[in-house]
């Protein structure tokens, strides 16, 4: 004979909480919470970037420093020597290393960045995280060159005299080259995010890429000061958020005169502009990523 025991009916408090995950719609900002909850992603994800960078290279990070030690040379040869073009009383290779250091640092941020979702669409496509991760991780990876070449740029600073011109030392303004490092990356970010989003749903964004980075490099004064640019351009120039923290780290490093301040105001409006508007829009599209990519 089968014994039939009663068994109790669970409590209303005791049941398990139903969760439903729907697809967001509309424009949202950024979820900071969910964000910080992913922070060891970002911190892996960062650290893999740089382990692939050099993953199976004869020279490993050498490349930091030959890629903007190589470029100085050629613009001091081309522009230099046989361009003739000032460098505001400074040591030309000097004052083109100074502007290389937050230029790559922004370039290499720019392309990883827009390419970061395209490249990870198999975590994308498998796991939910936020996407924002994926091209904040790209421009992070970027800061371990840039440290490398600055390291580069206080050697060449302080022996001076091998190469021919006197010994230049920082100014007290060098307390100033985080803030300007931040607005390269926040700039590299600002354009990714757009370039990123456009890319999943266009393929041929990533062929404009190179040819905007290299017309981008042209319109900051790289090989050239920002004394050249005709006054009456220079607010339309200060639309160039680079061309300000060129000019920023070359007063911090090598005692130029200061960036003007008011284009720099210009510049920081610009910079925030895109960045909030990258964000509204990579977050409204974020949900069809994994569909698209």
């Amino acid at each position: 004979m089968a014994i039939i025991e009663a068994l109790p009916i669970p409590r209303a408090e005791s049941r398990p909480e139903l969760i439903r995950i729907r697809p967001s719609g509309g424009w949202r900002a950024i979820d900071v919470r969910e964000f910080w909850q992913y922070r060891e992603l970002l911190w892996f994800l960062t650290l893999r970037d740089i382990k692939l960078r050099y993953n199976q290279t004869a020279l490993g990070v050498a490349w930091a420093v030959l890629q903007p030690l190589f470029t100085m040379a050629v613009f001091a040869v081309f522009f230099g020597k046989l361009g003739n073009l000032p460098s505001d009383g400074r040591p030309y290779a000097l004052f083109v290393l100074a502007a290389l250091l937050p230029w790559q640092l922004f370039a290499y941020a720019l392309t990883q960045s827009s390419n970061s979702l395209v490249a990870e669409q198999r975590l994308i496509t498998k796991v939910y995280f936020p996407r924002l991760i994926v091209p904040v991780a790209s421009v992070l990876s970027g800061l371990v060159d840039f440290l490398v070449t600055l390291c580069l740029m206080v050697l060449m600073m302080a022996a001076g005299p091998a190469f021919g011109w006197s010994a230049v030392g920082p100014t007290a303004a060098v307390l100033t080259i985080p803030l300007f490092t931040l607005f390269a990356v926040l700039t590299s970010l600002a354009v990714g995010l757009w370039l990123s989003t456009l890319n999943v749903r266009y393929r041929d964004v990533r062929y404009t890429i190179p040819f905007l980075t290299q017309f981008w490099m042209f319109l900051t004064p790289i090989a050239y000061p920002a004394s050249l640019v005709p006054p009456a351009y220079r607010l339309l120039y200060g639309l160039n958020p680079m061309a300000g923290v060129v000019e920023g780290f070359r007063w911090a490093l090598l005692g130029t005169d200061a960036p003007d301040w008011g284009l720099m105001a210009v510049s920081a409006g610009v910079v925030v502009a895109l960045l909030a508007g990258g964000v509204l829009y990579f977050r409204r599209m974020e949900k069809t990523f994994a569909d698209m990519v």
